[in-house]
């Protein structure tokens, strides 16, 4: 957050795992950004499903003035 109370949004780029190259936009640099895939199932029971998760943590200096993210694959 800026120092008027808005919310400051950047572009950041995930790199590795199985969003690599996507770009998005964040607000106030998180460390973390979570992916979620959603999983297909076999007859689930009704209301369920399962969804993969990958972890990607922010990158301590951004390369060419651009957020990145790495994957941090030894997540859940």
């Amino acid at each position: 957050m800026s120092g008027d109370g808005t919310t400051v949004w950047e572009v950041a780029v995930l790199a590795g795992g199985p969003a690599d190259g996507l770009r998005m936009r964040v607000a106030d640099r998180p460390g973390v950004v979570q992916v979620t895939s959603p999983c297909e199932l076999d007859g689930p029971p009704p209301g369920v499903r399962v969804d993969a998760l990958y972890v990607y943590r922010r990158e301590p200096q951004p390369r060419g003035g651009l957020l990145r993210y790495g994957f941090d694959a030894a997540s859940p």
